[in-house]
């Protein structure tokens, strides 16, 4: 690798972004580790959904849609690479995100709205209820209209995880499962990993512990990113392959089909600490969201229900690039878009340590932040 980097890479966090930034440095010559103390692509990585729409979040800082629809654009290029290395499928489906209306109100916001997408160029289309029930027949007959945001759509993240830790296996990535964990570092820069396997030289250390960012053992004060977690509950129903066919958005919930028939509908959103439980609550408030937009669910079967913990910010940026420790990086703080942006994100991080272009990563920075979010 002709890099700056100069040796060993050290990635703390096998989440999506981790691994992909490991497989991003990797397969651009590098020798990298990536430690974590739980199974690789776990977290929040598990517990999304999967959802790649940065049109459908409704995101209003312009640095942040670009990223988003840059990252998007980037997927298929981004997993063909994964699948290609590692052999395993993440199953990804760009076939558009469905914005349902259940009243005359709701399906004028989202004319409008395709008027907006529409004066910037983003394709998309307004539905009548016939179209609607064509397109998604499994949505209750008083629907009265959809939006259809095309080249948006999903990807089986929990497969993701497993496709990124076979293509980086492939890559000679070495992923420790370590008991505890913190960095060694002077007062001038990065040293390397300290574990209960021993220490570990590196050259350049990458912070990519989503919501546990802020808690990275061995950071100097001021090079931690104020990262908090956000809980959110999600639920599965057993559904017949087909039943739903695109991810769509009803009223106060969203369903995302996997190809083996499962719906994944979400999620709940509570500043609770790291407790990571799914509640009688949360359940029923997506459950009671999920039945009045598709009434047919009612008779089949759920399978499973779980809660992770998204990484919020302050001002709902992640963090990403490098920090005021010589070496030590950070790529966290995603909150509802860490999926979506795990191509980008490990691009942006490769390029800076291989060529020194960090200009892309300016908005990003820990230092757009003012001094009292940041620990000191």
């Amino acid at each position: 690798m002709t890099t700056g980097v100069g040796g060993d890479v050290a990635v703390v966090g096998a989440g999506l972004i981790g691994l992909a930034t490991a497989f991003e440095l990797a397969e651009r010559g590098a020798v990298v580790r990536v430690y974590d103390r739980a199974e690789p692509g776990r977290a929040a990585s598990w517990a999304g959904a999967g959802m790649l729409g940065p049109e459908t979040e409704g995101i209003g800082d312009d640095a942040l849609l670009e990223l988003c629809a840059r990252s998007l654009a980037m997927y298929p290029e981004f997993v063909e690479r994964v699948k290609n290395a590692g052999a395993v499928d993440p199953k990804l489906h760009l076939n558009g995100i469905v914005h349902a209306a259940f009243t005359s109100e709701r399906l004028s916001e989202l004319k409008a709205l395709a008027d907006r997408l529409g004066a910037r160029g983003v394709a998309c289309e307004v539905l009548d209820r016939e179209q609607t029930l064509v397109l998604e027949p499994a949505l209750s007959a008083s629907v009265a209209g959809a939006l259809l945001i095309h080249g948006e759509g999903h990807v089986d993240n929990r497969r993701l995880g497993r496709a990124l830790v076979s293509a980086c296996a492939a890559r000679g990535v070495a992923i420790e499962h370590v008991a505890s964990l913190a960095v060694e570092c002077d007062a001038r820069r990065v040293l390397g990993i300290r574990s209960d396997r021993g220490f570990t030289p590196a050259t350049a250390v990458i912070n990519a512990c989503g919501a546990w960012a802020a808690r990275l053992a061995g950071v100097p004060d001021g090079c931690l990113p104020p990262v908090e977690p956000v809980k959110g509950e999600m639920l599965a129903i057993e559904a017949p392959v087909g039943f739903f066919r695109h991810a769509t958005w009803v009223t106060d919930a969203y369903l995302v089909p996997r190809d083996d028939g499962r719906l994944l509908i979400g999620a709940t959103s509570e500043r609770a600490g790291f407790e990571a439980r799914a509640t009688a609550a949360g359940i029923h408030r997506l459950l009671h969201a999920a039945l009045a937009g598709a009434p047919a669910l009612a008779d089949f079967t759920v399978s499973e229900t779980w809660a992770g913990l998204r990484p919020g910010t302050p001002d709902g940026l992640p963090f990403i690039g490098p920090t005021p420790l010589e070496g030590l990086w950070v790529a966290a703080g995603h909150f509802r878009n860490g999926i979506l942006l795990t191509p980008v994100t490990a691009r942006l991080i490769a390029d800076a340590l291989e060529h020194g272009a960090v200009a892309a990563l300016e908005p990003f920075r820990m230092t757009r932040l003012e001094g009292e979010y940041l620990k000191s």
